[in-house]
């Protein structure tokens, strides 16, 4: 079924060959056509996060048979059902996550991994909610099984997954530290729920929270640095804590002292979401339905938006992500 005559063409943002931002070329490619489960999405807006970095750079490629486009997470409007889809019709706005080709005019999307635009959520905002808040979501509350009254460390508080998991920590009742580059970027995490933001770059966070906290530290901490961070992150760990890592931008190697992770019985843990199946996927997808959706149309949580940029002006948005300069997401617009 169809919504509309579609162009036969589309335009898109390629990787011409990994390298900095100035790789991201404009192009023209035919229309995808859904499959069994599929539905094809005219884009209005396309969120831009650090793995559609690290595959343009050639450190991330896309699981087998996704596109080869960057862009996991979109909103827009579904034009076109393949067979078999049910619960979604012709003109339902929705976000989505991807395994990839998000940078497009149009783009292909499972029908589980659809949800239905949050009440009074722009496209933009909704194009800011699939891949950052369904990492947030099962890496911090599946993985870390943070609960209310809980303390939680969250690192690079200001980052499109830094202000997502504040608001959600902060809404679920735990009481919320996070580290961020600049005093300005501290004061944003304090506006958005955390208890104390801390200066990574002037202030030692173990010894703050050790202090903030009278000695606990911290329940659950969700780490984005790896590398030198590790050690840190356990030494700051309460008993039963759990850290959760999701990324390695302090390099994936660390030397740890097991003992500490023997003494306080700690959890070790950490994931990727990308390379998960669909059904994987749709199970995260329906837990984000049932206990994010009713905080974001209560206006209890909300997707910070830094900048926005035309598809064409992709490399731009790329160059602004790697700088570290901006506070929240940074969306693609079609």
């Amino acid at each position: 079924m169809k919504l509309m005559i579609f162009p036969k063409e589309m335009a898109v943002i390629e990787i011409a060959a990994p390298g900095g931002p100035e790789q991201l070329k404009a192009a023209m490619r035919p229309l995808p056509q859904p499959g069994a489960g599929e539905v094809l999405v005219r884009v209005a807006a396309a969120g831009v996060n650090r793995p559609d970095v690290m595959q343009r750079q050639g450190r991330y490629p896309p699981p087998a048979g996704a596109s080869d486009l960057p862009g996991m997470e979109i909103a827009g409007e579904i034009v076109e059902l393949g067979p078999d889809v049910s619960g979604l019709a012709l003109g339902d706005r929705v976000c989505a996550l991807l395994p990839g080709g998000g940078y497009a005019a149009y783009a292909i999307a499972a029908a589980p991994l659809c949800m239905h635009l949050p009440a009074g959520l722009s496209m933009v905002e909704a194009a800011a909610i699939p891949e950052t808040y369904m990492t947030v979501w099962t890496n911090l509350f599946e993985r870390g099984g943070l609960k209310s009254g809980d303390t939680v460390l969250i690192h690079g508080g200001t980052s499109g997954i830094g202000t997502t998991a504040i608001q959600l920590a902060a809404a679920w009742g735990a009481r919320v530290f996070a580290t961020a580059g600049s005093p300005e970027k501290v004061l944003a995490c304090e506006k958005l729920g955390a208890e104390r933001g801390i200066d990574y770059r002037t202030e030692d966070f173990v010894a703050v929270i050790r202090a903030a906290t009278g000695g606990h530290g911290v329940d659950v901490t969700l780490d984005m640095v790896a590398g030198s961070y590790v050690q840190r992150n356990l030494d700051v760990a309460a008993l039963e804590g759990r850290i959760v890592t999701i990324s390695m931008l302090g390099g994936s190697r660390a030397e740890i002292n097991m003992n500490t992770v023997l003494v306080k019985r700690l959890t070790l843990t950490g994931s990727t979401l990308r390379s998960r199946t669909v059904a994987q996927k749709a199970a995260v997808a329906d837990a984000m339905r049932r206990n994010v959706w009713p905080l974001l149309t209560a206006g209890r949580a909300r997707p910070v938006i830094h900048a926005t940029f035309p598809l064409a002006q992709a490399s731009e948005a790329h160059r602004l992500m790697e700088s570290s300069g901006h506070i929240g997401k940074i969306v693609l617009t079609i």
